[in-house]
């Protein structure tokens, strides 16, 4: 049988009772190492589990899936995922090879950054579509998510922004040259991307057009979410371009219209109180 087991967003206590006791009892553990990571390494998760961990890198999984499953028909194999196995769409593909296999499987659920951002007091039933904030290039330099965040805000609703993780990534010329060299991992920062929230907001208006976000709209930086050193900011768009979050992974997020206790609890979590609620209370239902 595969088993895809989600981990959960802080350390490797953070597995399921369920989860541990099908980690431990499998052939092979696999551990998804590219769509998030934990606060711990691979060797704590492996003195914590009893078991050895393969990593499984981006190419591993959406190139070699077939080496990934060999003789989960016959044996338990283990997919670990950070969060929850459903946050990516890769791992619904892992599902379908197998069933196309014939091999069974048992997802095994986690927390994930899809319902833990409640932590900063917004409801979860509030929030519009997720979107991805990618890092820009010189050339390429997408606002798509800009316009789905506008929607969710003219509907009264939040966007949880997922920040860009590079990792195992090559330069175009070694891709080019099929040299198997990568880029150091570099994780998206809540500042980048308020950064580049900013810079659409200009482009907008030099286009003529009126943002509904603007520099003043509320937001919330969120970071390391599940681990003990968890730090949560609210403040306008602008403040997040400078506020002081420390190390990955990083999320944000567009505020819509607010609930008064949605509101009261972003005022545990701001940067600057009086900014805050001058900016804020228009906005409250």
């Amino acid at each position: 049988m595969l088993f895809l087991v989600g981990l959960g967003l802080g350390d490797a206590k953070d597995i399921t009772v369920k989860g541990l006791e099908a980690v431990r009892r499998c052939r092979r553990v696999y551990l998804e190492a590219y769509t998030s990571v934990l606060t711990v390494g691979k060797e704590a998760l492996e003195e914590f589990y009893g078991k050895e961990l393969i990593l499984a890198d981006r190419e591993m999984v959406e190139q070699e899936a077939d080496s990934l499953l060999k003789e989960a028909d016959v044996c338990d194999v283990a997919f670990l995922v950070v969060g929850d196995p459903f946050g990516a769409t890769t791992h619904s593909d892992l599902v379908l090879r197998a069933v196309k296999l014939g091999i069974p499987y048992k997802v095994i659920h986690n927390a994930s950054i899809m319902n833990a951002v409640g932590c900063c007091g917004l409801q979860l039933y509030n929030f519009g579509e997720t979107v991805s904030i990618v890092f820009w290039t010189d050339t390429w330099k997408p606002e798509s998510f800009f316009d789905k965040i506008e929607k969710n805000r003219q509907n009264g609703m939040h966007t949880l922004c997922l920040l860009d993780i590079k990792v195992k990534e090559q330069s175009l010329e070694n891709l080019m040259k099929g040299r198997k060299i990568y880029e150091p991992p570099r994780y998206m920062s809540v500042n980048q991307a308020a950064e580049q929230l900013l810079a659409i907001i200009q482009n907008r208006r030099l286009q003529g057009e009126k943002p509904e976000i603007t520099e003043n709209t509320v937001c919330v930086g969120l970071a390391r979410v599940g681990a003990l050193d968890e730090k949560i900011a609210s403040g306008t768009l602008q403040q997040m371009s400078t506020v002081e979050l420390g190390a990955p992974l990083h999320s944000l997020i567009v505020t819509g219209t607010m609930h008064p206790l949605e509101l009261e609890m972003l005022k545990l979590f701001s940067v600057d109180s009086y900014s805050f609620e001058n900016n804020v209370c228009q906005r409250t239902t």
